[in-house]
């Protein structure tokens, strides 16, 4: 199971989602395929096709719960998976 596989897991199981690291966060939106910009400390993604836009932003070095929550709802609402 590729790093990538195990961070899809870890957010699609609904555990503790303050304690997603930021950078395994980021590396998974950029591995499915989203561009990221950054201006501070926002790091803003965005897709072709999906009209969301993932705005994250660290705190401790981890993902917000929030965030990840939204990410996990864009996930499934879209259906994107993580190919190894």
């Amino acid at each position: 199971m590729s790093r990538y596989s195990k961070a899809y897991a870890h957010i699609m199981m609904r555990r503790s989602d303050s304690n997603v690291p930021f950078d395994e966060l980021c590396g998974l939106l950029l591995r499915l395929g989203f561009d990221c910009r950054v201006r501070g400390d926002h790091h803003i993604f965005t897709m072709e096709g999906i009209e969301e836009i993932i705005n994250l932003q660290p705190k401790n070095g981890m993902g917000k719960a929030y965030q990840v929550k939204q990410i996990r709802d864009l996930l499934l609402k879209y259906k994107l998976r993580v190919e190894d």
